[in-house]
Protein backbone atom coordinates (compact mmCIF):
# COMPACT_ATOMS: atom_id res chain seq x y z
CA UNK A 1 0.00 0.00 0.00
CA UNK A 2 1.41 3.21 -1.26
CA UNK A 3 0.76 6.43 1.18
CA UNK A 4 0.96 9.38 -0.74
CA UNK A 5 3.62 11.49 0.88
CA UNK A 6 1.74 15.14 -0.32
CA UNK A 7 -1.23 14.35 2.16
CA UNK A 8 -1.51 14.72 5.49
CA UNK A 9 -2.98 12.32 7.96
CA UNK A 10 -4.61 11.26 11.24
CA UNK A 11 -4.65 8.64 13.27
CA UNK A 12 -8.72 7.98 12.81
CA UNK A 13 -8.08 7.49 9.17
CA UNK A 14 -8.74 10.59 7.31
CA UNK A 15 -6.58 12.07 4.92
CA UNK A 16 -6.14 15.84 3.64
CA UNK A 17 -4.77 17.69 1.02
CA UNK A 18 -4.03 21.66 1.14
CA UNK A 19 -5.64 22.80 -2.49
CA UNK A 20 -3.84 25.63 -4.70
CA UNK A 21 -7.07 27.81 -3.67
CA UNK A 22 -6.12 27.46 0.69
CA UNK A 23 -9.32 24.81 0.76
CA UNK A 24 -8.25 21.46 2.04
CA UNK A 25 -9.69 18.35 0.31
CA UNK A 26 -10.82 15.51 2.42
CA UNK A 27 -11.30 12.25 2.45
CA UNK A 28 -10.52 8.39 4.02
CA UNK A 29 -7.55 6.73 3.66
CA UNK A 30 -6.57 3.55 1.43
CA UNK A 31 -6.08 1.72 4.20
CA UNK A 32 -9.74 2.53 5.98
CA UNK A 33 -11.57 1.38 2.73
CA UNK A 34 -9.87 -1.77 2.78
CA UNK A 35 -11.09 -2.27 6.41
CA UNK A 36 -14.58 -1.46 5.90
CA UNK A 37 -14.57 -3.01 2.77
CA UNK A 38 -17.65 -2.42 -0.33
CA UNK A 39 -18.29 1.06 0.33
CA UNK A 40 -22.59 1.19 0.01
CA UNK A 41 -23.39 4.67 1.15
CA UNK A 42 -21.42 7.74 1.70
CA UNK A 43 -23.47 10.71 4.05
CA UNK A 44 -21.10 13.97 3.91
CA UNK A 45 -21.27 17.79 5.74
CA UNK A 46 -23.72 19.86 4.66
CA UNK A 47 -21.92 22.93 2.89
CA UNK A 48 -21.69 26.10 5.52
CA UNK A 49 -21.51 23.80 8.38
CA UNK A 50 -18.36 24.97 10.87
CA UNK A 51 -16.58 21.92 12.16
CA UNK A 52 -14.59 21.66 15.22
CA UNK A 53 -10.93 19.35 14.70
CA UNK A 54 -11.80 16.01 15.29
CA UNK A 55 -15.60 16.58 14.93
CA UNK A 56 -17.68 13.97 13.44
CA UNK A 57 -18.91 15.40 10.37
CA UNK A 58 -19.46 12.22 7.76
CA UNK A 59 -20.58 9.07 7.75
CA UNK A 60 -19.33 5.77 5.42
CA UNK A 61 -20.90 3.01 5.28
CA UNK A 62 -19.69 -0.32 3.58
CA UNK A 63 -21.55 -4.14 3.66
CA UNK A 64 -19.39 -4.52 7.27
CA UNK A 65 -19.80 -1.80 8.98
CA UNK A 66 -20.72 1.88 9.21
CA UNK A 67 -18.20 4.15 10.23
CA UNK A 68 -17.78 8.57 11.47
CA UNK A 69 -15.54 10.20 9.80
CA UNK A 70 -13.73 13.06 11.62
CA UNK A 71 -12.48 16.74 10.18
CA UNK A 72 -8.80 16.89 10.24
CA UNK A 73 -8.61 20.28 11.70
CA UNK A 74 -11.79 23.29 12.00
CA UNK A 75 -13.52 25.18 9.52
CA UNK A 76 -16.02 25.84 7.37
CA UNK A 77 -17.39 23.40 4.63
CA UNK A 78 -17.41 25.08 1.40
CA UNK A 79 -17.78 22.50 -1.33
CA UNK A 80 -19.04 18.34 -1.05
CA UNK A 81 -18.34 15.39 -3.66
CA UNK A 82 -21.91 14.71 -5.11
CA UNK A 83 -19.96 12.23 -7.09
CA UNK A 84 -18.93 10.60 -3.95
CA UNK A 85 -22.26 10.60 -2.55
CA UNK A 86 -24.23 9.10 -5.77
CA UNK A 87 -21.06 6.20 -6.26
CA UNK A 88 -19.25 5.52 -3.26
CA UNK A 89 -17.46 2.66 -4.69
CA UNK A 90 -15.34 5.26 -6.13
CA UNK A 91 -13.69 5.50 -2.65
CA UNK A 92 -12.78 1.73 -3.33
CA UNK A 93 -11.58 2.41 -6.32
CA UNK A 94 -8.88 5.39 -5.01
CA UNK A 95 -9.26 6.03 -2.00
CA UNK A 96 -7.24 8.97 -2.39
CA UNK A 97 -8.97 10.68 -5.62
CA UNK A 98 -12.13 10.14 -3.76
CA UNK A 99 -12.49 13.52 -1.53
CA UNK A 100 -15.38 13.84 0.53
CA UNK A 101 -15.99 17.36 1.02
CA UNK A 102 -13.45 20.26 1.45
CA UNK A 103 -12.84 23.04 4.45
CA UNK A 104 -12.08 26.88 4.25
CA UNK A 105 -9.61 26.38 7.10
CA UNK A 106 -9.79 28.51 10.36
CA UNK A 107 -6.10 28.01 10.70
CA UNK A 108 -3.77 26.41 7.82
CA UNK A 109 -0.84 26.02 9.63
CA UNK A 110 -3.23 23.63 11.68
CA UNK A 111 -1.94 21.06 8.94
CA UNK A 112 1.20 21.17 10.56
CA UNK A 113 -0.02 19.18 13.05
CA UNK A 114 -1.29 16.56 11.31
CA UNK A 115 0.88 12.72 10.76
CA UNK A 116 2.97 12.98 7.40
CA UNK A 117 2.83 9.49 5.42
CA UNK A 118 5.46 7.70 7.85
CA UNK A 119 3.77 9.01 10.69
CA UNK A 120 0.76 7.63 9.16
CA UNK A 121 2.30 4.35 8.27
CA UNK A 122 3.87 3.96 11.92
CA UNK A 123 -0.01 4.22 12.98
CA UNK A 124 -1.27 1.85 10.38
CA UNK A 125 1.65 -0.71 11.59
CA UNK A 126 0.78 -0.21 15.02
CA UNK A 127 -3.10 -1.34 14.27
CA UNK A 128 -1.81 -4.75 12.86
CA UNK A 129 -0.17 -6.12 15.71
Amino acid sequence: MTIPADLKYTSTHEWAKLEADGTVAVGITHHAQELLGDMVFVEVPAVGRKLAANEECAVVESVKSASDVYAPIAGEVVAVNSDVEGSPEQINQDAYGAWMFKLKPDNAADLDGLLNAAGYQAVVDSEAH
